[in-house]
């Protein structure tokens, strides 16, 4: 991230650097400039997108042969790379957007986790009811990194995956040296927009595949946005940009 904080910003308001969509080389990293400007006081969300990837948990070292798998998955152009949360493994590439937000709370994780999924999937169903698409948070057995706080399309048995999320929580002290304690929340979403959801699905499954791990994802245990609106466009990632913006604009951060 670059410049980010020279963008002017409202107190208690997410404010999000220009370009409003960034491109990432590094899935692991995007997040980096965000930490410093959330542990001053501010704010800070990023949406951003990144090449064809898989993001795993270091818990995945421990299994047979991964650098193996891993040095065959980058020769095929699909690299995998770990990250310091835990969760399980995600596709990254073309057609899938993510969103990130990062603020200081003095409040302890278990105290206000639940809040914070609640909050980052509000604004995702906001701004995709923006769109004309209703969203709910719930499971979706079969899918990839499944969990309470997936946002799906439909219901029960009928669910589909459309966005996964996470948050990872670091110690911070107030800048002005009061020397109390406090945290940076860094919470994270990762959406279907117009992705190949195929391939991703066949990248993923490899990859458990040859670790041995018995894990295995279904293809329609998930959804994209654009195959939700049936309408594949390149104006779509603008749209969904500008109407998740909107919402940031509008929703205050629970600091």
């Amino acid at each position: 991230m670059q410049d980010i904080s020279r963008t002017e910003a409202k107190p208690g308001r997410f404010f999000v650097p220009i370009p409003a969509l960034r491109t990432c080389p590094d899935a692991t990293r995007a997040e980096e400039g965000m930490y410093p400007i959330a542990a001053a006081g501010q704010a800070v969300a990023q949406l951003w997108q990144t090449s064809q990837s898989l993001v795993a948990p270091a818990s995945y070292r421990r299994f047979a042969g991964f650098e193996r798998v891993c040095h065959d998955l980058a020769a095929a152009g699909c690299p995998v790379l770990l990250r310091k949360s835990g969760g399980g493994l995600v596709p990254q590439g073309p057609g899938i957007i993510n969103l990130s937000l990062a603020y200081p709370t003095a409040r302890a994780f278990g105290d206000a986790a639940e809040e914070v999924y609640l909050h980052l999937c509000g604004i995702l169903s906001y701004g995709l009811a923006r769109l004309g698409i209703t969203t709910g948070c719930q499971a979706v057995a079969g899918s990839f990194c499944d969990g309470r706080y997936n946002l799906a399309c439909g219901s029960g048995a009928q669910a589909r995956k459309i966005a996964g999320t996470a948050q990872y929580w670091r110690a911070a002290s107030y800048a002005d040296g009061r020397g109390e304690r406090r945290h940076v929340v860094l919470a994270h979403a990762l959406l279907l927009v117009e992705c190949d959801l195929l391939v991703a699905h066949r990248l993923a499954n490899e990859f458990e595949s040859r670790l041995g791990t018995g894990r295995v994802y279904q293809v329609e245990k998930t959804v994209s946005v654009a195959q939700c609106l049936n309408v594949h466009s390149s104006d779509l990632p603008g749209k969904l940009t500008e109407a998740l913006i909107q919402q940031l604009t509008n929703q205050p951060a629970p600091i």
